[in-house]
């Protein structure tokens, strides 16, 4: 029994989908060209295929499991699983107008014309502010409609904004923010949720260690409750003596968005020598 995934064959998930499946310890031999490949140390079926097309790949069984775009999964509205965010691969479904028009609020998309790649998402976020406008699907090339006559405003992917910014346009609305996620068929077997759980098990601790640093620091034993009392840790940090006297050395974890306020709290108490290590693996 295997495990099939299918990931994006190019594009901006690619890259990350295998690096993520390399740093679960899965080895794949993805070369040129090629639409299926299978790992040598675990027992997945790797499909290269369309973002688009994947959930339909995984609700009719072709694929048990998928990594894709929230935002496909939403638009496509097929029946699968959203089963783990991912964490890269994040972007924003934004509104955009061009930039001499004169926006205040949602209101001001009523009775507009609006191009995006997404009506699903779109029809469904004008039906919760209630607005009325004209949805005009069309594939790509999204951000010229406006300068075209075609539409007064877009919904479009938005990462870093400058497509928008060199087509005249200014984001005003954000209609959802997505990332990589790991979508699985509704009516996995037995075995395949199996070996899914597995490969959950292993993702979960790469994305831990991502979140993580691992910190060593020198505390004199006088300040010692005190810098053990800044550290949240995963359970308690652990302390070993120094070779000289009064001074004991703390090791702990701490997570990335606490870091650097805990930092500046641990030298004002006092630690010295303190080292930063990235981690790995994390298995709690």
């Amino acid at each position: 029994m295997k495990l099939k995934i299918a990931i994006q064959k190019s594009g901006r998930l690619h890259d990350d989908s295998i690096k993520l499946l390399k740093e679960c310890g899965i080895d794949i031999n993805n070369g040129v060209n090629k639409l299926k490949t299978e790992a040598t140390n675990f027992p997945l079926e790797v499909f290269f295929l369309r973002d688009d097309d994947i959930p339909q790949y995984i609700e009719d069984g072709v694929a048990d499991i998928g990594i894709v775009g929230e935002n496909v999964v939403l638009e496509k509205q097929k029946q699968v699983n959203i089963v783990q965010k991912l964490g890269f691969g994040k972007c924003r479904l934004s509104m955009a107008v061009e930039k001499s028009v004169d926006y205040t609020s949602v209101k001001d998309l009523h009775n507009k014309r609006i191009a995006t790649s997404y009506p699903v998402i779109v029809e469904e976020f004008l039906q919760r502010n209630g607005i009325k406008a004209e949805i005009h699907e069309i594939s790509g090339s999204v951000e010229i409609a406006p300068g075209i006559g075609l539409a007064d405003a877009i919904c479009d992917l938005v990462s870093s904004g400058s497509t928008l910014f060199m087509n005249g346009l200014k984001e005003v609305e954000t209609v959802l923010k997505s990332e990589a996620v790991l979508a699985a068929c509704h009516n996995l077997k037995p075995e395949q949720q199996i070996l899914l759980d597995k490969l959950l098990f292993r993702i979960q601790a790469v994305k831990k260690a991502k979140n993580n640093k691992y910190i060593l620091l020198n505390a004199p034993n006088d300040k010692l409750n005190e810098i053990i009392g800044l550290l949240p840790g995963m359970k308690s940090p652990t302390v070993l003596p120094l070779a000289e006297a009064g001074w004991s050395s703390v090791h702990s974890v701490l997570n990335e968005n606490d870091f650097w306020d805990i930092i500046e709290s641990l030298k004002a108490a006092g630690a010295q020598g303190i080292l930063v290590v990235p981690i790995e693996k994390m298995v709690i």
